[in-house]
Parts: C-alpha cells; structure tokens; sequence
C-alpha cells in the first residue's frame, strides 16, 4: 500500500471509530435532572432532611457527579401523596422515591423483608445480607416486573416496640388494641387480636392523642420525641421485637436508570451506600440523650415488653411468616434467604458483637 492508500485507510479507521465512540462521548457528558418523591413530611429528620438523608442524598450525587445528575427532591403531599411514589415511578412519573418496601406489601408481599423482619437482623446483619448473601439480587428480581431499580438509602438501626396508652402486663392486653403498625410485625399484631392501622408518620401524634389509636410504633427516641407522641401517651415499650433495624429504600425508575452512563449509576450506588452507614450512624447519635431526656424530664415510663409477652410474639412470628412463606412461591424464595443468611450470621455474631457487649466491655 503506498502512502496516500496507508493515510486514506488510518483516517477512514479514525473516522469510523469516531462515528461509533461519538454518541457514548455526547451521552456520557448530559445532563440529566430528576425528580425524587418521598412517603414522610416537609421537614422529618433522617427520613427527609439531615446526615444521610434523600435531600443529602440528592446533594451528595449533585456534587459528585459535577452536575451531571441533578435530583430535585420533594417531600410527601409537596407533589404527590405520602404513599403513591412506587406507582409514580414505576409510571415514570419521577424518577426516584424514597420510602419503606414494607408500604408495599399489598403490591409485592415479598417486599417487606427488604425493610426488617420481626426477630430478625440488626443492622450490620441486614446490610451484609443485601449487599453480600443475594438479598439484592432478590429484591431487584422482585421489582423488575414494575419498571423499578431498588437499593438501600438508609437505616435507622433498633427501633423501639412503640407508644401505649395503658401499660401491657399480658398477651391478653392486646386483644381489641387499635395500633398504628406497619409490615410483617402488623401480621403477627393481627394475630394477637390487635387492631392493626397503617397511617404515615404525620398522622399518628393526631390519632393517638385524640384515641383513634390506643398504640403506635414508629422510630426511636429522637423522632419520636419530635412528633410529641410522649404528649400522647407515657408507656414507652423499648428495644423492638419487630424491627431490629429498618432499611429506607430508594427506588428509581428502569428507562430512567438505563439512559444513564455507567459512571452516572455507580455514582447513584455509592452514594445511596454512603448515606445507609452515614444515617444509621446519625441515628446512634441521637437517640441516647434523646431517651434520658424522655425519661427524665417528661415523665415516660420506658422498659422492655415483659418476657412471657415477648415469648409469644416470637412463637406468633414463626407462625405467621412461615403460612405467609407457604402461600407464595416469591415470598418462600425470599424467606428462605434471608433464614439461611441469618442463621450463620447469627452464630458469628453470638460469637462477636453479643460477647463484646454483654462480656468484655461492661465486665460481666
């Protein structure tokens, strides 16, 4: 080949590998400005504003992404209701929401396993599931039928049994209870004759202190405090049985996450990673003066259910998730994950994080 032949075949080569490379150029360098909804209210700490919250979520990709991913967020009743954002994205409405996965078990039973399980695993238990033993893979297998992408946003680690008007000394006292509980542990409230409500978080100081509900769950100490549920009612039953940690689900539209460039999608991922650790640590933070002060200075009587109240919740649990598993092939798949993860999990952890805690640092 002489040399115009040898320069006219190298320029066609590099006209053509531009031809091909040009629209990945151009499309790795748009922009792109979404929309985020949210299930709780203008204002609410760690689930709207605050150290690992979706606003700081939205901030935190705006920044790492150089502008190239702009999400605007909104809160509930800011541009749709407080529990509409799963049909709104999976719609295609907005693009992301961010919520609990157990406001949508009448859509996807199977789904509520991905915020907690009654009796379940904490937060490093539950996280360590997700991301390592296919829990995610199970959930975005789940999701896909609805045009959805799930991941972890946030966790509020341990949450507390909840809020009573009137102490619980026996099972019995649950018998004819109105309580506003959400998730798998509302089944097995249901099964011990209690009135089971789901009403989002802006709703319950309302309905508890005007006795629509005699009891409510909702977080810890510190949120609680700042919804005045301790105005509401004084019994405050401690370390929850049903939500040994609580994971804040994001979810995002699949033609929207697609039309994005890989670059983009990692950086939605590891921010949304960032902000699960940075959360549930803001949580820790919070909530130890946030109980003293309960304790101390307005009165709430705070302790653990009783042990034989406990015990039949456990055993109710069992049951209860075990019918539920056997009535849907999805749910048994999930069910049978996440058991088998935790009982190895569970035996690492007696071996671990128990002894540590209850041994060698408080000397026992």
């Amino acid at each position: 080949m002489d040399r115009r032949g040898f320069l006219g075949a190298g320029l066609a080569g590099t006209a053509a590998v531009a031809t091909v490379a040009a629209p990945h150029v151009a499309r790795a360098q748009q922009t792109f400005n979404w929309k985020m909804t949210n299930a709780y209210g203008p204002g609410s700490p760690f689930y709207v504003v605050g150290p690992g919250s979706p606003t700081y979520f939205c901030d935190l990709v705006g920044k790492m992404s150089g502008g190239r991913l702009n999400i605007q967020h909104f809160a509930a009743g800011e541009l749709i209701p407080a529990l509409e954002g799963f049909d709104a994205v999976s719609a295609g409405t907005v693009e992301m929401n961010a919520a609990n996965s157990y406001y949508w078990a009448g859509k996807v039973p199977a789904a509520q396993f991905f915020t907690c399980v009654p009796f379940g695993l904490n937060f490093q238990g539950q996280t360590a599931w997700i991301y390592h033993g296919g829990g995610l893979q199970l959930w975005e297998e789940l999701y896909e039928p609805f045009n959805l992408v799930p991941m972890p946003l946030g966790n509020t680690g341990v949450q507390m049994s909840g809020w009573f008007r009137k102490p619980i000394e026996k099972v019995e006292d649950f018998q004819g209870l109105k309580m506003r509980i959400p998730g798998l542990a509302g089944k097995v409230y249901a099964q011990l004759g209690v009135d089971v409500k789901l009403l989002p978080g802006g709703e319950i100081f309302p309905a508890l202190e005007r006795g629509v509900i005699d009891a409510a769950e909702f977080v810890g100490p510190y949120q609680d405090r700042r919804l005045g549920l301790q105005k509401a009612a004084k019994y405050y039953y401690t370390t929850g049985w049903h939500e040994p940690n609580n994971v804040t689900e994001l979810v995002v539209n699949k033609a929207a996450w697609d039309s994005l460039p890989d670059d983009l999608k990692e950086i939605v991922r590891t921010a949304a990673a960032a902000c699960n650790v940075i959360s549930h640590t803001w949580c820790e933070a919070t909530n130890g003066e946030a109980m003293t002060d309960l304790v101390q200075n307005q009165g709430v009587i705070a302790g653990p259910l009783p042990k034989p109240v406990v015990d039949k919740l456990r055993e109710v649990t069992k049951t209860t998730l075990d019918q539920l598993a056997a009535s849907d092939p999805k749910i048994q798949k999930v069910y049978d994950s996440f058991n088998a993860f935790a009982a190895q999990h569970s035996q690492w952890a007696g071996l671990s994080e128990a002894v540590y805690q209850t041994q060698i640092r408080r000397g026992a």
